[in-house]
């Protein structure tokens, strides 16, 4: 049969956090749009549950087939906390552990599907391996910014991150000739060069793009949960700035239950009434951002959310965490469409700062700079969408050995 004449299976394989699976959920959708190949998404039940769930809501979508990786149970984590939706920290590394031993059956996935492609994630480097045993060409897709991919490189290796740091330049070096990344290079042409010599591959970027007003959207992502200091600092900013706001708040799961109105300050949810919306777990993030009353976005700054916010024409007010999140924030402040809640020398959040950026992002005269930058921003990743897809379905087709 004619290569030319069927579609080339792709496996996509993120690592097991909600953002990593929304990125390579997206690119899945944009790559099964062209009609040009048939994928497959492989991640654990628990994960998989909330993807039906996303893809069932999403009418007229080309099928992205659903692929099941059991992980072995192990004593602290049994099969509903294979994800780090929610996981407490103190199980993450349990549950990276659980994630290797967890190699030979994906090999036999590999096996039993006999991909074109495998597009994996970067804390997996036993993937590629796999795929390359078989034949398989495999592409890393990094979910992160190109900025904090190239740290990797630069981060002194302590004892205590020397494993995940190594394992992850493993993942790019194993890689085919390119790395996908989720970015474009209006805004980081200058580290996907970097990560190029660093890495010997080409970097290849992909996205896409909506609209904007001036009520505040605070969400700190699907894995990280704030002290209960950040909480009431950032409680006491919101009610002070006068905005208007929508608030996710997410608590760990397997812990005992905890009462919203418990862990906010007292009082706090009869003053902010009238102008704040609190939702507990879960909130739909693009739909929201996309709203015309969206004028501002409190983020931990994971690159997606970043990412999102862009798309979106939304700035943001940046209150980093962890991982990648500070690299990031600078990097949303360096190109001009944000600002940073800065910390005091204790490492502290100040309720006066979080108000104060609050309002200079979303309604001062001064913020005027950065929406303007944003929106400028985002009608550039609207141009830069369609154009980067092709250039990416190019060179995954190569890949497949179909063209060259």
């Amino acid at each position: 049969m004619n290569n030319h004449c069927r579609k080339q299976t792709v496996l996509m394989f993120p690592w097991l956090g909600h953002g990593h699976i929304s990125p390579f959920l997206e690119l899945a959708k944009k790559l099964s749009n062209t009609n040009l190949f048939d994928i497959h998404l492989c991640s654990t039940p628990a994960n998989l549950d909330s993807v039906k769930k996303s893809l069932e809501n999403e009418c007229g979508l080309p099928s992205i087939r659903l692929v099941e990786l059991h992980l072995p149970t192990l004593p602290e984590l049994p099969p509903q906390l294979h994800t780090t939706n929610g996981l407490p920290l103190h199980l993450m590394p349990t549950l990276k552990q659980a994630f290797d031993m967890a190699s030979p059956s994906f090999s036999e996935i590999l096996k039993t599907l006999k991909p074109d492609l495998l597009v994996y994630d970067i804390i997996q480097p036993w993937a590629p391996v796999a795929a390359a045993a078989l034949g398989i060409p495999a592409v890393v897709f990094i979910t992160t910014s190109v900025a904090a991919a190239n740290n990797t490189f630069h981060v002194e290796m302590l004892p205590d991150n020397r494993k995940d740091i190594e394992r992850v330049i493993e993942c790019y070096t194993n890689s085919s000739s390119i790395i996908l990344v989720k970015s474009f290079k209006e805004i980081e042409g200058k580290y996907a060069d970097c990560l190029s010599v660093l890495t010997g591959k080409r970097v290849v970027p992909w996205l896409d793009s909506k609209a904007t007003g001036s009520t505040v959207f605070v969400s700190f992502g699907s894995e990280y949960f704030l002290s209960s200091d950040d909480l009431e600092e950032i409680a006491y900013g919101l009610e002070m700035s006068n905005m208007n706001f929508i608030w996710v708040l997410r608590f760990p799961k397997g812990q005992k239950e905890i009462k919203v109105s418990e862990a906010l300050p007292l009082g706090f949810l009869e003053r902010v009434k009238d102008r704040g919306l609190l939702v507990e777990g879960w909130a739909p993030q693009t739909r929201i951002l996309g709203h015309k009353n969206i004028g501002g976005f409190v983020s931990h700054c994971g690159w997606s959310s970043v990412m999102e916010a862009m798309k979106f024409g939304v700035p943001i007010i940046a209150m980093p965490m962890q991982f990648d999140q500070p690299i990031n924030s600078r990097l949303v402040v360096e190109v001009g469409v944000g600002v940073e809640v800065v910390r005091d020398g204790n490492g502290r959040l100040r309720r006066e700062n979080v108000a104060e950026v609050v309002q200079h992002v979303v309604v001062s005269k001064l913020g005027e700079v950065v929406r303007e930058k944003t929106k400028e921003m985002s009608a550039a990743l609207r141009v830069k969408g369609e154009e980067e897809i092709d250039v990416v379905v190019k060179e995954l087709l190569q890949l497949c050995k179909m063209e060259g």
